[in-house]
């Protein structure tokens, strides 16, 4: 079993659990529920940001803690501040060390789009998203079929949310559908975790036009930023390097610095 393998079995369990103590009807009797969400693409494509959605990460199944002492609100209020075009939060426990908590504790005060990173396989989680005021969500094509992947970006959009679909290999392109906004090519592969920047390179222009692409994972150096410009990217999603830092918020300011 792969480590992929291991968080859907525990997200399934999870995600039952979960709809047993909240049903849908609570989750959308939520205040955020009716929230305006911002555009993440729009933010993307700002010319006046960097493109970088920056990814608040405690820890992950391969490199363990990673950060376990930067206040979430601190760091995503800098990014935000330093140019990000977006963050990304992690809300999975047991794997990553997140909660929705988490997404709840910055949305109350911030004006940034906000990505709402899990493991998403049931229409419950799409609508816990919205509820918790996530901006977009991300799905992901090695753990849906077509099918669903349609439903769940379908009814995301119904909620005025924005769709980023990972993908990591040009097989996988078969499932973009019109509903979703970003296509990221993740460089690292979920079975294995290993990294190859050089995935994102390979995919680039067999993306179909009209969506976003953002390449995602182990991009460390703006040498990176400038090859995958070049191949096409509008964006890049980026956490472990910035929070690898004792200062995550001036780790990601000296980088905008440079690829600047």
């Amino acid at each position: 079993m792969t480590i992929l393998d291991k968080i859907i079995e525990n997200k399934k369990v999870e995600v039952k659990l979960l709809a047993s103590i909240t049903p849908l009807s609570d989750l959308k009797k939520n205040e955020l529920f009716e929230r305006q969400a911002i555009s993440l693409s729009e933010s993307i494509m700002n010319k006046s940001k960097t493109g970088i959605i920056a990814e608040f990460k405690r820890k992950s199944p391969s490199k363990g803690i990673i950060n376990s002492f930067s206040a979430i609100d601190e760091v995503t209020s800098g990014y935000f501040r330093e140019g990000a075009s977006g963050v990304s939060v992690l809300t999975d426990t047991q794997f990553f060390g997140g909660s929705n908590a988490d997404l709840l504790r910055i949305r109350k005060e911030s004006i940034f789009p906000i990505l709402r990173k899990e493991f998403i396989i049931e229409e419950y989680q799409v609508i816990e998203s919205k509820s918790i005021g996530a901006d977009a969500i991300l799905l992901i094509a090695a753990v849906l079929g077509r099918k669903e992947l349609l439903n769940l970006a379908r009814l995301a959009r119904s909620l005025n949310m924005e769709v980023l679909l990972e993908i990591h290999e040009p097989a996988e392109l078969d499932k973009v559908n019109q509903y979703v906004n970003i296509v990221g090519v993740n460089n690292r592969n979920l079975k294995t975790f290993d990294v190859n920047t050089n995935i994102s390179e390979q995919v680039a222009d067999k993306i179909p036009k009209g969506f976003i692409k953002i390449s995602e994972s182990g991009i460390s150096s703006p040498q990176a930023i400038k090859k995958l410009r070049e191949a096409g990217f509008d964006g890049f999603l980026i956490g472990e390097k910035f929070m690898r830092s004792p200062d995550p918020v001036n780790a990601f300011s000296e980088f905008v610095k440079e690829i600047t």
